[in-house]
């Protein structure tokens, strides 16, 4: 059984007229007489009761005719949810992030998103930075939302690709009542004798990067608590416990508890940051991902050009 003769069929039991359907269907009447017979054969059963003058539905035709319907709305039903998956309007995209980037703006992102294409599911993990890498190579990822260092986007990642999202350069966070809380610019040395509420450098290379700057700047940061994520070490920095080096994205979550100072270092396009990336296998052509991927940077774009207005 073909296809196309339950077109056909389907087609005729609408028109009840040989003529009509075939003109609905482009094709001359003996063509579409030859595969109705040649359904007819297959089932064993006629399907019209024909004469001269008509043509009508036999008993066998009219039990058939909803099973046929239900054939053609189920291939319609196919080919419409293949059409969007190859769109990149349905499907599944896995992300990776840091618990500090739900905090930032990238919810406001997913929010856009859903509300644009809710047939595309997003599941966001939460996972430590040092990891996100080795998820995307195993393809336990589609995508991920990262801190890079300057030079690693070029390709130090090996068969991932990067695109900035947001520039975010480093502030430093001081407790209230510190002695440098008043000024507006500082230099990293001015920190040597302070102690720092810093990040955990074996779950975040963000961390790492932080602590190497210190270390350029002449002096090894003393270290009086370790956190995973910024937030608590906002949160320590309020309580008195130190100071702490922490992007600007996220600075303000407490403005009311903390003060915040532009450090020298940071100054430029490639001064001490923690610049945002999105990352993603070079050889994932998948579509949905794609679409995110490309929803994403269009939205980043547009948050860049609110900043500079």
């Amino acid at each position: 059984m073909e296809l196309r003769q339950i077109r056909y069929f389907v087609e005729l039991a609408s028109e009840l007229s040989f003529t009509r359907a075939a003109q609905k269907l482009h094709v001359s009447q003996p063509p579409l007489s030859f595969q109705i017979a040649s359904l007819e054969t297959e089932l064993g059963a006629r399907l019209f009761e024909r004469t001269s003058r008509s043509v009508a539905l036999s008993e066998a035709g009219k039990a058939f005719l909803p099973h046929a319907q239900a054939v053609l709305a189920r291939l319609d039903e196919a080919r419409s949810h293949v059409q969007r998956v190859a769109s990149g309007l349905q499907g599944r995209v896995q992300v990776g992030l840091a618990g500090s980037h739900f905090l930032g703006p990238f919810p406001q992102f997913i929010q856009q998103f859903r509300l644009a294409r809710p047939a595309v599911q997003v599941a966001l993990n939460e996972m430590r930075p040092v990891d996100h890498l080795q998820a995307l190579r195993d393809g336990r990822l589609d995508l991920c939302v990262a801190r890079l260092p300057p030079g690693e986007p070029a390709g130090a990642a090996g068969q991932i690709s990067a695109a900035l999202l947001w520039r975010d350069p480093v502030l430093v966070a001081l407790p209230p009542g510190h002695r440098l809380a008043s000024r507006r610019l500082l230099r990293l040395a001015e920190l040597k004798d302070d102690d720092f509420v810093f990040l955990r450098m074996d779950s975040s290379p963000f961390a790492a990067r932080l602590f190497d700057a210190c270390v350029q700047a002449g002096f090894a940061p003393r270290i009086a608590q370790e956190v995973v994520e910024v937030p608590a070490a906002l949160n320590l920095v309020a309580a008195g416990l130190g100071v702490a080096l922490v992007p600007s994205s996220l600075a303000l979550l407490r403005a009311d508890a903390v003060c915040t100072c532009n450090l020298f270092e940071a100054r430029g396009k490639d001064g001490l940051n923690g610049d945002v990336y999105v990352l993603w296998r070079s050889d994932d052509v998948a579509p949905a991902v794609a679409e995110f991927r490309k929803q994403l940077l269009d939205w980043a774009h547009g948050l860049a050009m609110q900043s500079v207005r």
